[in-house]
């Protein structure tokens, strides 16, 4: 099995886009389109109010890249298209006039960080920790950078992207912002989700989209500023070093 995108609008307005993949939910470069073009779809919606984004399982939200995917990276055409996919859903959720609550169930690596951070408001479960594993790869976290910096701030987004083999535990990425609120269970974590996606789904719409431009204010250059790292990624995944890097993490995870 491939993976999926699906969403499902519910009688509330609440529009909830899900997306497995069978590795750890990680995001090769066809669910990265389908993933962007359904988050830009719902935004374009009269009846979506408020946009819930999840992902299956239980113990990954987002494994981030492919590595199957980026092994068989050939030219730097090819690299540059991949990494602007995760470009493409990060600017899609944010130029999304509704907010994007988003739902972390499990670990969150490389682009799942980034996509955690695009979130307006995001609830996770305890135990989701985080890891910007770019470096550790040969690459770097270009095109989430912005997102995860913003959300954090410098200092800890530095920390992250530096010490790239150290898992950060939810309890950290709640204290520095990436989260919203963090639960025990699963069953308190989609209870606030509901909570929360029935009141904004019920408040005034042209309030909520006038607020996201207001929170977002000053990353109008992101539409850009993204692509242009991407091709920064596209360049060093090429080298020897980030092909070597990759093959021995796809051994250890198998």
């Amino acid at each position: 099995m491939s993976g999926y995108v699906k969403s499902h609008i519910d009688h509330n307005g609440v529009n909830t886009i899900e997306f497995y993949h069978p590795q750890s939910n990680s995001l090769p470069g066809k669910l990265l389109e389908e993933l962007a073009q359904t988050i830009h779809g719902a935004g374009n919606d009269e009846d979506t109010k408020v946009i819930v984004l999840r992902s299956v399982g239980e113990k990954a939200f987002c494994a981030g890249a492919s590595f199957d995917e980026l092994v068989a990276i050939k030219n730097q055409e090819e690299g540059t298209q991949f990494f602007s996919g995760f470009a493409n859903v990060l600017n899609a959720m944010r130029n999304c006039p509704q907010f994007i609550i988003v739902r972390i169930q499990g670990k969150c690596v490389g682009g799942g960080v980034g996509i955690a951070a695009a979130a307006d408001y995001a609830i996770a479960l305890e135990g989701s920790d985080i890891k910007l594993s770019e470096l550790a790869v040969g690459i770097g976290p270009f095109v989430v950078g912005p997102a995860v910096e913003r959300k954090i701030g410098t200092a800890a987004f530095e920390n992250l992207a530096i010490d790239a083999t150290m898992w950060r535990n939810a309890e950290w990425a709640k204290k520095k912002g990436l989260f919203s609120e963090l639960h025990a269970s699963v069953e308190d974590m989609d209870e606030s989700i509901q909570r929360l996606s029935y009141n904004l789904a019920h408040s005034n719409p042209m309030a909520m989209a006038e607020m996201k431009k207001m929170f977002w204010k000053g990353t109008e250059h992101w539409d850009t500023l993204l692509h242009q790292r991407a091709v920064i990624s596209g360049k060093l995944v090429l080298s020897q070093h980030t092909r070597s890097a990759i093959e021995k993490f796809k051994a250890k995870v198998k």
